[in-house]
Formats: C-alpha cells, sequence, structure tokens
C-alpha cells in the first residue's frame, strides 16, 4: 500500500504532511478529506487522504504511536504557522 520509507513516525511530521495536503504541496487534487485506519489484511495503521467519494487518493503508513496520540490533530486539522 504504502512505502515503508513514508511512515510517519511523529506528531510533528504528522503535522507537516497534514499542511502539505491543506495547502496543495503534493499537488492531489480533489482531496475531501484525511482519516486514521487499519490495513484489514496487516493491521497496519496508516494515513488515508480521501476524495469526496471517500476513494483512497494517498496513503502513508503511521506507526502505532501516532495512530494513537495523533486523532486529533487529523480530526480537528494542524495549527496554522
Amino acid at each position: 500500500m504504502t512505502d515503508k520509507i513514508d511512515i510517519i513516525s511523529t506528531l510533528e511530521d504528522l503535522e507537516t504532511f497534514l499542511i502539505a495536503i491543506e495547502s496543495g504541496g503534493l499537488g492531489l487534487t480533489g482531496v475531501a478529506g484525511v482519516a486514521l485506519a487499519t490495513n484489514n489484511a496487516t493491521g497496519q495503521p496508516f494515513l488515508a487522504v480521501l476524495d469526496d467519494k471517500h476513494q483512497l487518493i494517498l496513503a502513508r503508513d503511521v506507526t502505532p504511536e501516532v495512530f494513537e496520540t495523533g486523532k486529533d490533530l487529523v480530526r480537528y486539522g494542524p495549527k496554522k504557522h
């Protein structure tokens, strides 16, 4: 699903990634939201970038710690810098 090099391992990395999505820095179009989820086959937690039909546009693996502690950051969005 994702490249192991791109694992989000800290809350700072998660915030940076969310800001990049919001600012259009990743070149994605049609982004409607983001969600933390778990791969049913492997149990690996990941951040899903979704379109308005809830289809996966992009995914990045996250560590279990980021999955647990980053829920509010994903839910409410990053602080604007």
